[in-house]
């Protein structure tokens, strides 16, 4: 029965593809779109939009960049006016409605007016706009000078539609974070202060200390990128400041640009499910998202930098490990393969790497930050000394050295100091497995040569 039912309903399917493939008729192919205007949007040098909800004025300067000329004086966001200048330079016709238009007020033409000046010429091409068409939500339209009643876009109405902050450069606080060499932050209980030497960050308070380069990066960008949601106000003055709790915020980010000569100081307050936010250059307070705080508020214990030495495995290309009067040795040839040193025999790439890699992974799961007398951990000397060779992009050889001293069995841990650091990292010691005991352990053995000959 369920096969008898299937069957009918493959052949009902076959008929009705064949009736649409041989019966159906088959749609023209449009030509291209008839426009209303076709322009190049980079000529358009000014823009004057006139809405229910005020009017809105657009000038470009000299260097391309778009200025908001009114109802206010401000930087309007490039690509915001720049999309709408590709939009009415041309704007495409739906359908033309009526070839002679001699009542355009039955389509409540003009209800919107939008002009733009095209560079070297004095006067404006104006488009006006009319009611929305209930059916499709397109505009009716007419272009001053031509008789046509038209039908523009949906998506164009959308454009209209946009409110002035949307037209206006929202990240009024923006810097280049690369200039940034030191910063000071104050977040409710949180307080602590960073400088950067050449590309590494180091804390200063309350403890001297390497910083995770992106953790502190992210404040950064966090405050570079902030975005205003709303234009509190314009000129602040201090009874502002008092208003919205700027006079004793919360949060005090303070950033120092040499290159610039430059010191700026931001400060942020959330009052009354809003957060305000200005700085010691500018004249206007903002609000912003809530999650601007969220990278403010991280704990010098997020900050700080846990690995003991950060590199990548594959750009390794010397490993020395000394223990007593021991020292293994290996170097990477130009094939990639590493190769032993003092032995002749076929290094086993795999173990070398694996160990550099454990060697990249240590991280600290507690510091020691006034170590006092490196004797007391078997660190002078060292127990064990690994020194990794890496070579960049760049080209530039750089050192990696661990000075490893006396396990804990009991804990299962070790310290480790780094050369280049004051403090010491105490690190779980599960990695001394992976150091060799002779260099013949880097070695491919025989047992392992044979099971190769047998894969191949």
């Amino acid at each position: 029965m369920k096969f008898r039912t299937t069957l009918i309903l493959l052949i009902i399917f076959i008929g009705l593809l064949a009736f649409v493939i041989f019966f159906m008729p088959k749609k023209e192919k449009e030509g291209p779109a008839e426009k209303l205007t076709e322009l190049p949007s980079s000529d358009v040098v000014r823009i004057v939009l006139k809405k229910e909800d005020g009017t809105f004025e657009f000038k470009k300067d000299d260097k391309g960049e778009w200025w908001i000329a009114s109802p206010l004086e401000a930087k309007a966001d490039n690509y915001e006016v720049n999309r709408l200048a590709e939009e009415i330079a041309s704007l495409r016709i739906e359908r033309i409605v009526e070839k002679e238009g001699k009542d355009p007020a039955k389509y409540e033409i003009p209800k919107k007016e939008i002009s733009f000046w095209i560079k070297d010429k004095n006067e404006p091409i104006k488009i006006l706009i009319g009611m929305e068409n209930p059916l499709d939500n397109t505009l009716f339209a007419q272009k001053e000078g031509d008789l046509r009643i038209v039908l523009l876009s949906s998506y164009f109405r959308t454009m209209l539609d946009k409110k002035l902050i949307d037209f206006r450069q929202k990240d009024i606080f923006k810097f280049e974070t690369s200039d940034v060499k030191a910063i000071k932050l104050k977040a409710k209980d949180i307080e602590w202060s960073a400088q950067k030497k050449e590309e590494e960050w180091f804390l200063e308070k309350p403890v001297n200390a390497l910083a995770k380069k992106y953790r502190v990066e992210d404040v950064l960008n966090t405050l570079s990128n902030m975005r205003a949601k709303e234009f509190i106000v314009e000129s602040k003055e201090a009874s502002d400041l008092e208003r919205y709790g700027l006079n004793k915020a919360e949060y005090v980010v303070g950033l120092n640009l040499p290159s610039k000569n430059q010191e700026i100081i931001f400060y942020l307050q959330k009052k009354d499910d809003k957060v305000y936010a200005t700085t010691s250059t500018s004249t206007k307070i903002i609000s912003v998202e809530d999650y601007v705080l969220n990278d403010l508020e991280k704990k010098v214990e997020d900050l700080r930098e846990k690995q003991v030495a950060s590199f990548y495995t594959w750009e390794a290309n010397r490993v020395e490990i000394k223990k007593g009067e021991l020292t293994i040795a290996a170097s990477k040839e130009k094939d990639n393969k590493w190769q032993v040193t003092g032995e002749r025999a076929e290094a086993d790439s795999s173990k070398i790497e694996s160990f550099i890699r454990k060697m990249e992974s240590l991280e600290a799961t507690e510091f020691i930050d006034q170590p006092g007398q490196l004797k007391d951990y078997g660190l002078d000397p060292p127990e064990i000394k690994v020194t990794i060779w890496v070579k960049g992009s760049d080209d530039k050889e750089k050192e990696y050295s661990y000075l490893i001293g006396r396990e804990n069995p009991e804990k299962k841990q070790v310290i480790i100091k780094n050369p280049r650091l004051s403090y010491l990292f105490v690190v779980d010691s599960s990695f001394l497995t992976e150091i060799p005991k002779q260099a013949k352990d880097w070695l491919i053995q025989e047992e392992k040569k044979e099971e190769e000959k047998k894969a191949n």
